[in-house]
């Protein structure tokens, strides 16, 4: 039977039946599911504890995978602790990323195939991260139409600190216990929870947390805070406000709407509970990052209240009123400010090292990086952002070129024939929002 006609079965399942929960999954692990796996896991990510790449995996694959399927199902299978890498955030902090074996990857996206037919029956439609079919940008869309379409006035923008470092096991296993008890599936869970991280040569073992990178640490805590957020909104938040609500949640980050007034002391209230409740769950909000924003229009010229802007930023991008062409009021969406400054300071850094490199390598680079943000930022009424970015990349690219020798000063309109032959990538809008 093929993999997808599994899925549809267990998926259906799920969905005919939302309070069951699945004793016997693990005999739909097979060989040609494995095999499956490996064609959907990447093969050019960086190397684990093991220090063993795909193609070294791929020599022997057919015996590896029977091995591993043999050593999975008869519960012999350990996993191998997650070697921890640290990735500079925009805050001038560091994230932590964890990066498994390459066959721990594997198997962690068959365990994934298993339980992705089940949670996607019982996931809420506001949730948007890291789930088959959905995107940042739905979910950015989705925030706008709630509050255009349903007079949101009034937004609480939270943060979770350090979330994927802070999901207890205990709860997150009682959350499992409601959907799926499979033993094999349960234990092979239970050995990714305990696995440990290997940072700096030393094995640190852990009560709390899902080292991020893996591909199972997405689904897990998609679960958890579907139990501890997603559900809670929609039966306890939801039925107690006066106006219409929504809850729009990327992964740890989220925002809720409300449209009446009269829910503005409501609103502080569930800042309140919510706060209480994440501290029974092990979770804290990010005191920085969570606020609550009065985002009334005004029936002005300008929309400034108090002396300040009325806005929040939710994946990257600020949102503000403005005015459409016809003049009437609507929900702007632009590059944060600090997303911006971020990428600069990395065009900057990256004109720099390969400012000795040959010029048609330069511009290939440069404009492959662009692109590459043109693709994310590039959403309708976005263009001046994007336009500004373009603009102070070349005076960057024309600052490290200049700077190559003593001797290499090039005047503007001498690096201005120079962008003729070598033009960087204009800015294009590939999202439209209707």
């Amino acid at each position: 039977m093929m993999v997808s006609t599994k899925q549809q079965q267990i998926a259906k399942l799920a969905k005919d039946r939302p309070e069951l929960a699945f004793t016997s999954l693990n005999h739909l692990l097979d060989i040609e599911w494995l095999y499956t796996a490996y064609k959907l896991t990447r093969k050019d990510g960086a190397v684990g504890v093991d220090g063993k790449t795909a193609e070294d995996y791929e020599q022997h694959l057919e015996a590896n995978l029977r091995s591993l399927l043999d050593r999975v199902k008869s519960g012999r299978y350990q996993a191998p602790a997650i070697r921890r890498v640290y990735i500079p955030k925009g805050d001038g902090k560091v994230r932590p990323l964890g990066i498994p074996t390459f066959e721990d990857k594997l198997v962690q996206r068959a365990i994934v195939m298993l339980l992705e037919p089940i949670y996607e029956q019982t996931f809420y439609d506001c949730s948007f991260g890291f789930r088959p079919g959905c995107s940042a940008h739905q979910a950015l869309q989705s925030l706008r139409n709630h509050i255009m379409d349903e007079g949101g006035k009034w937004v609480l923008d939270v943060d979770i600190q350090q979330y994927f470092d802070t999901i207890e096991h205990a709860q997150l296993r009682q959350f499992l216990d409601q959907r799926v008890t499979d033993g094999v599936i349960r234990k092979m869970i239970d050995k990714w929870l305990k696995a440990g991280v290997m940072d700096g040569g030393k094995l640190q073992k852990s009560t709390i947390g899902t080292p991020q990178g893996g591909v199972i640490s997405p689904l897990l805590a998609n679960i958890y805070l579907h139990y501890v957020l997603d559900t809670w909104f929609a039966d306890t938040v939801k039925p107690r406000m006066v106006g219409r609500c929504s809850l729009t949640r990327f992964a740890d980050d989220f925002v809720m709407v409300f449209e009446q007034y009269k829910d503005c002391y409501r609103v502080q209230r569930v800042q309140r509970v919510l706060t209480k409740r994440f501290a029974r769950f092990g979770l804290v909000l990010h005191p920085d990052k969570t606020r609550r924003i009065d985002f009334r229009f005004l029936y002005r010229k300008s929309n400034i209240r108090n002396g300040k802007w009325v806005n929040f930023d939710f994946l990257g991008f600020t949102h503000y009123w403005g005015r459409s062409r016809r003049g009437s009021f609507i929900v702007c969406q632009k590059t944060a400010k600090n997303r911006l400054a971020r990428t600069l300071k990395a065009f900057n850094i990256f004109c720099q090292k390969i400012r000795h490199k040959p010029l048609d390598q330069q511009w290939a680079w440069l404009n492959q990086k662009l692109v590459g943000h043109y693709v994310y930022f590039g959403i309708t009424g976005n263009i001046k952002s994007l336009g500004c970015l373009h603009y102070k990349v070349q005076r960057l690219w024309h600052k490290w070129l200049g700077r190559r020798s003593r001797k290499s000063y090039i005047p503007w309109a001498k690096f201005a024939l120079l962008l003729k032959r070598f033009p960087l990538t204009t800015p294009r809008i590939y999202h439209r929002y209707g």
